[in-house]
């Protein structure tokens, strides 16, 4: 996983681990974890090492396509139990996968957007990113997101631009803003461009995003960020360890695929999630 010093979604993942991790100890399960910083170059250092391990399973989230379908493979070859989460990739025969839907993930966020299309034309994306982020999550929520307008005709007067951001708001500019109605952000950090909406005294951009960071949540509460759509990182987690229980030590078959249902987030049912 990446580390979470500074991502503060893994942070969600890594404790529905660690509850797992508990709760399993007494059967004689272990857990040893492999953190890499949130680029590819750490990440193959990482799995290299990995490799040279031995273990009974892998629990996995996939986050540089290329190198994960990579070190997938060689995981295969060593027939290595895996279960991926927050991502999937199909390319590689895993154990199971537990995560969102991506694509209706997007499709749902669609959907959200069109809520409010009678008097909001002019849609803009924003791809805030670290470095190239090609996870399948990622790409799969843009095309689900286009797909819900392609199969709704009525909502032909819809106007989309895309721009893309490395992960800071001083590149965010009064002139990108300009006509826009809605704001379709397909990962998690609204944040951002929600602070530099409130610092600016713009309030009648509504925002489309995900996942439950704590930054994420107060703009929700203030308003500015219409709607989170969440995945329930934690349970991800935990599902993942126990999934990995069932197969290597109760030799139990599992769920190939469990997706995590979709939650719309809003500031009036926050709480109660």
């Amino acid at each position: 996983m990446p580390k979470n010093s500074d991502l503060e979604y893994w942070e969600s993942p890594l404790l529905g681990i660690e509850k797992a991790e508990e709760e399993l100890k007494k059967f004689g399960v272990t857990l040893k974890y492999y953190f890499y910083n949130y680029n590819s170059a750490s990440f193959k250092k990482m799995a290299t090492k990995l490799l040279e391990q031995q273990y009974d399973g892998l629990l996995f989230a996939p986050i540089f396509y290329e190198e994960s379908i990579l070190f997938l493979n060689q995981c295969k070859n060593k027939e290595i139990p895996i279960v991926m989460i927050d991502s999937n990739i199909k390319e590689v025969d895993s154990l199971a996968y537990i995560g969102q839907d991506a694509f209706q993930s997007g499709y749902l966020a669609g959907r959200l957007v069109s809520f409010d299309s009678s008097n909001r034309n002019n849609v803009l994306i924003i791809k805030i990113t670290r470095e190239i982020e090609s996870t399948s999550v990622y790409l799969q929520r843009i095309k689900g997101f286009y797909s819900f307008f392609e199969d709704h005709k009525e909502f032909s007067e819809i106007n989309f631009s895309e721009i893309n951001l490395k992960e800071s708001k001083k590149q965010l500019n009064l002139k990108m803003f300009e006509g826009i109605n809605t704001i379709f952000i397909p990962n998690s950090r609204s944040y951002i461009v929600a602070e530099f909406l409130k610092e600016n005294g713009i309030h009648s951009i509504h925002i489309v995003g995900y996942d439950l960071l704590k930054e994420n949540v107060m703009y929700l509460k203030e308003g500015i960020i219409n709607f989170l759509i969440n995945q329930k990182p934690e349970q991800q987690g935990y599902l993942g360890i126990e999934h990995l229980y069932k197969k290597v030590v109760l030799k139990e078959n599992v769920e190939k695929t469990f997706y995590m249902p979709l939650e719309i987030i809003v500031k009036e049912n926050y709480l109660s999630v």
